[in-house]
């Protein structure tokens, strides 16, 4: 008969595919849970008042139209709306991706069993499957499976939460148009149940039976898998645990099988009770607490409690808990005797396999019990007869953590001694034996020589028939077969009793050199049955025993014990690794059948629950680099405090009060201590984590990197707090880490971090509102006392302190906010431009009277003047953007110069070598385009993006050229930005001292942030609206002046030098050449106008 999991066989490769998907399911749904986006919860106020509105559960379903009408009635909530769905559109896809997996293995799983009922696999029924091993255990764990997917989307994945994210994935991608979207089958499946994970929090009515019954499985089917699961050892457990009382651990795996099962099919909860007191009977006569498939503890609820009420009785309560107490005590005692310095040897191990192996079982039974029963996550908290229960386990079994933790270390180091002692046996096997047996051929050759005569032997006479014998039996050692253990073994002992009876028969026991060779002989004999009996079925075995999959949670009850036997002796990492490595054993369940498929997602799989375990070494290791950043501090503060520095000239009496013996002799016993906990981090070898290999000097170092960051982080978030005057997920950041995370603190106002309240601050101080700012000295002043506020030096202070990283994020911090502020300036322009009529059709008659704009205005006083008074309302939020951007662009400006200053002082070599890069770099992409034909880099080169990290970071660029935005086209854009700045003008007033300032102090309007907001504005669209603009511009200074002629003005109007100051301005920010005011304002106006100046 085929292997049902043969490749040819396509009904268990189906079922096995299908669990398969189902490991990996589970193991994806675990890794979203922990990337669940806080604003879905709506917990706080805050996020309730912002996002309330754009966040629908499923009574959205009820009128869609409705809640759309709303958002597109109010435009701040659609640019909300379309914020959040940037923000969140990644994340919602692969939740809807994880919650459609889950319906689909449903479905394939019914079409599946369709097909074994139909006939489509010749030769196979559903009978016929489950009377096939690897088949019904397939079968049963593909329901368990779809069961635990249900389990662990409700616990980790509220059902409010839920129906958020589906309604939002919904709103937001193109499912709601998608003819083939199951969209409707996966609301109803995984709709909100009522059911809260929050402690404390009662159970609903029906839960989880009616949760799992919304898709419909054969009755038939449930049915035959619950009774294979009550009457069959489906993966032959029983036989690594032969005791009779240790029946219930090695069934402990079918039993968290069946619990779940169970709710497929609630008449047998309900109502049969025979049955229920039939598994309860089986599974848990001793083992009320067990683990799911996502390493979920559960607990005996309701419909067991009444069969197990027999068995939860004060009285066996008492005694189950007394009796692990004590076999605990006695096992222990017995693992402390074998890990004794050369207790463990290759003889004692193999003449001792028996033994071993029931200690090794005893230990990790007890070590079970002990940890599932009296774990806080295992109680119930609304069931108080469980509380009592577990109270009165922990009193009668004498519960110590500190013990048990104990018993688990040196049961861990034990297997993970004898497994490598076997595994080495085991490679050297073969070799060994033939070792033994030729040792043992040559000894019987030698004596077959000795009684031949010709070899001298004292007192031996020469035997011709002893000789032939000991030849005989040389020749039947050498003729043993390693193959043929069985046979080999039979023979062995019969040799063995044959070298016995001889010595005995012919006295040969006068001759000690004769008895010293049949010794030597009998005991290479007696060790090829040793080596013969090495069987990986020991190695198997102990796997099985060894199991520690169910503490993956509740390890960490145990944490604080491990730090403070840690910091007590570094050397304890030794033992703790071997205990890391037996939780490993939790990735061999859920990877099976992953690897049998050899399914793709066995990497992904694999990285996650690894990543798991090795986040909890590292997480337990920190305690190292705590203590020694401790013992830093302290050592830190005797310096700095307790010990006097030493003079270069000192008088010998007073070298006793320099001395300070005892608090160099507390720095001298700190350093030693630093330098034990290295010693001890360091100890504990490279190990394999699943599949993540850990280095112990890796974990060394990114755990003093996660220490330094905190307490960097801490004092900067700390030390920058000043009293008051495009949202990135932490999964998505580039520089946030899981091993070396940056600490999130609660924020002492708007800011996140230390940074943007730094940005903030700085902002504040340099208000154009409040200050004035003077190019010429990179100084800002106080409008009103015109005392220094601040200058460049501030940066120069921030780089000493915050380095050149610290200086460039706060860079960057400003890039995102320019961003921020052209973003609701273009949806202001939007909401008060382009949507108001009024302003549309001034602009409409403006751009009529001022074609063609080369031409001259007639009567433009009146025609700006009249423009300008028709849309004044729009002025003070346009002033407000275009200061907010231009501010932000001066302090990028002094913080590129900052950057680039010290670049060039302290390496000149790497300034220099950008620089040339630089311009080889945009020489080269200047000729491609001249020249199609020559290179340019291609999409996947990479050379364009490294090469601008490093000019950023060296201050190689000029933020005025930046495009911080793509922009659509705007109509009007030109014309509404001209008519913007005339209307400004006379509110600003030539000053020969300090350039263009406000006529009147109540105006607030800085020169310089006017300049470069409008500037960098104009810079974000294309350059024919930059010449339309200049063009509005000249025209307005020629049509001015004009006028002034015409009415004979001798001087040159203030708003006509305030428009030449910006076209001034904006040449040298912009480095265009001179030609480009000339060719709209004639050049003997601006010979003039330098006159003024």
């Amino acid at each position: 008969m085929v292997d049902f999991l043969a490749e040819n066989n396509l009904c268990g490769q189906a079922i096995l595919r299908i669990v398969s998907c189902g490991n990996a399911i589970i193991a994806e749904l675990l890794r979203l849970s922990e990337f669940i986006p806080g604003v879905f919860r709506l917990k706080d106020k805050a996020d309730q008042q912002k996002y309330g509105d754009i966040i629908f559960d499923f009574s959205y379903f009820k009128g869609p139209e409705i809640c759309e009408g709303k958002l597109e009635a109010r435009p701040e909530l659609l640019d909300l709306d379309e914020e959040f769905r940037e923000n969140n559109i990644e994340i919602l896809t692969r939740f809807y991706l994880a919650f459609q997996s889950v319906h689909k293995y449903i479905v394939d799983l019914n079409r599946y069993l369709d097909d074994l009922n139909e006939g489509i696999y010749i030769q196979q029924t559903l009978e016929t499957v489950l009377l096939n091993e690897d088949g019904k255990q397939l079968l049963c764990e593909a329901l368990y499976l779809y069961g635990v997917m249900l389990l662990v989307i409700d616990q980790k994945i509220e059902g409010e939460v839920r129906e958020r994210m589906l309604v939002s994935y919904y709103r937001y991608s193109a499912a709601r148009s998608s003819a083939d979207s199951n969209m409707d089958d996966i609301c109803k499946l995984l709709r909100s149940t009522g059911y809260s994970s929050q402690p404390g929090a009662k159970r609903p009515p029906n839960y989880p039976e009616s949760y799992f019954s919304r898709v419909p499985i054969s009755e038939t089917f449930i049915s035959m898998v619950i009774g294979r699961l009550r009457s069959d050892d489906i993966y032959n457990q029983v036989s690594a645990y032969p005791l009779p009382e240790h029946r219930s651990t090695a069934l402990a795996t079918q039993a968290a099988m069946l619990y779940v099962i169970l709710y497929f099919d609630p008449s047998i909860l309900h109502t049969h009770q025979a049955k229920m007191r039939e598994i309860v009977d089986k599974y848990f006569p001793d083992n009320w607490v067990n683990m799911t498939a996502d390493f979920k503890l559960i607990y005996v609820d309701n419909y067991l409690m009444a069969p197990l009420t027999q068995f939860l009785s004060t009285l066996i309560v008492c005694l189950k808990a007394s009796r692990y107490a004590a076999v605990t005590e006695r096992v222990h005692a017995q693992v402390q005797q074998f890990l004794k310095e050369g207790c463990l040897r290759e003889e004692l191990v193999l003449d001792n396999i028996p033994k071993l192996m029931n200690c090794l079982r005893d230990c990790n039974v007890a070590i079970r019990w002990l940890m599932l029963h009296t774990a806080d996550l295992a109680c119930d908290p609304n069931n108080k007869r469980l509380r009592q229960i577990k109270d009165q386990i922990q009193t009668d079994s004498k519960y110590k953590p500190k013990i048990l933790f104990q018993l688990l270390l040196d049961t861990a180091q034990f297997e993970f001694i004898l497994k490598e002692m076997f595994k080495q046996m085991l490679s050297e096997k073969q070799a060994k034996w033939e070792n033994y047996k030729k040792e043992g051929s040559e000894r019987m050759t030698e004596l077959a020589d000795v009684f031949s005569g010709v070899k001298p032997l004292t007192r031996v006479e020469k035997n011709e028939n002893l000789q032939a014998w000991f030849r005989e039996i040389s020749k039947q050692i050498m003729s043993l077969n390693y193959d043929d253990s069985t046979a080999a073994g039979r023979k062995t002992v019969q040799l063995i009793q044959a070298l016995e009876e001889v010595q005995e028969f012919h006295q040969l026991e006068s001759n000690l050199q004769v008895c010293q060779f049949l010794a030597d002989t009998r005991k290479f004999l007696h060790q090829m049955i040793r080596t013969i009996n090495i069987k990986e079925e020991v190695l198997i075995t102990m796997q099985i025993v060894g199991d520690l999959s169910y503490a993956w949670q509740l390890i960490d009850s145990f944490t604080s014990i491990m730090q403070e036997s840690i910091r007590a002796n570094p050397s304890m990492v030794t033992k703790l690794r071997a205990t890391f490595l037996k939780l490993a054993s939790a990735l061999d369940l859920p990877l099976l059948r992953i690897n049998q498929a050899n399914s793709p997602d066995l990497l992904s799989v694999s990285q996650y629950y690894s990543g798991e375990l090795v986040s909890y070494v590292r997480k337990v290791l920190q305690i190292i680099p705590e203590s020694m950043f401790t013992s830093l501090l302290k050592i830190i503060k005797l310096q700095t405090h307790d010990i006097i520095e030493v003079p270069t000239r000192l008088d010998k009496e007073r070298l006793r009060d320099y001395a300070q013996l005892g608090p160099r002799y507390e720095v001298a016993k700190l350093t030693h201590a630093i330098s034990i906990f290295t010693e001890g981090i360091l100890m504990m070898k490279t190990t394999l984590v699943g599949i993540i290999k850990v280095d112990p000097k890796q974990l060394l170092e990114d755990g003093i990197r996660k220490e330094l960051v905190k307490r960097v982080a801490l004092a900067l978030h700390r030390g920058l707090i000043f009293h008051p005057r495009a949202k990135i997920q932490d999964w998505q950041s580039m520089y946030q880490s899981t091993h070396i995370p940056i600490p999130k603190f609660t924020p002492v106002d708007e800011s996140v971090t230390f940074i943007g309240r730094l940005c903030r601050e700085i902002l504040k101080i340099t208000d154009p509102k409040v200050t004035c700012y003077i190019d010429q000295m990179n100084t800002w002043y106080d409008n009103k006392t015109h005392l220094e506020v601040t200058n460049s030096r501030l940066f120069s202070e921030i780089q000493d302190t915050l380095g050149t990283f610290g200086l460039n994020g706060l860079d960057r911090l400003l890039c995102f906010m320019i961003v921020k502020e052209l973003q609701n300036f273009l949806s202001m322009f939007q909401r008060h431009i382009l949507r108001d009529r009024t302003v549309q059709e001034t602009l409409k008659a403006l751009m009529n009277a001022v074609s063609p704009v080369k031409g001259i205005v007639a009567n433009s006083s009146k025609i700006y003047s009249a423009a300008v008074a028709k849309t004044q309302k729009i002025w003070a939020a346009y002033l407000d953007a275009i200061m907010k951007v231009g501010q932000m662009q001066i302090l990028r400006q002094q913080i590129t110069n900052e950057l680039n200053y010290s670049c060039r002082f302290d390496s000149k070599h790497l300034a220099a070598a950008l620089e040339n890069l630089n311009k080889a770099v945009l020489a080269d992409i200047e000729a491609h385009y001249q020249n199609p034909s020559l290179p340019y880099p291609k999409e996947e080169n990479t050379l364009l993006y490294e090469i601008t990290a490093y000019l950023e970071a060296a201050g190689i660029r000029n933020p005025l050229n930046k495009i911080y935005i793509t922009t659509k086209r705007l109509p009007y854009f030109p014309t509404v930005n001209f008519l913007f700045l005339i209307s400004q003008l006379p509110k600003l007033q030539y000053n020969k001292n300090l350039g263009v300032v406000c006529r009147k102090p109540a105006d607030q309007i800085d020169w310089l942030p006017l300049v470069l907001g409008l500037l960098t504005l104009l810079k974000q669209f294309h350059s024919r609206y930059t010449e339309q603009f200049l063009a509005l511009i000249g025209q307005f200074i020629r049509s001015t002046m004009e006028q002034c002629t015409s009415q004979k003005i001798p001087e040159m109007p203030a708003d006509v030098v305030g428009a030449l100051m910006f076209l001034e301005d904006y040449v040298r920010y912009t480095k265009l050449p001179r030609r480009v005011v000339e060719a709209h304002v004639p050049s003997f106006i601006v010979d003039e106008f330098r006159t003024v100046l």
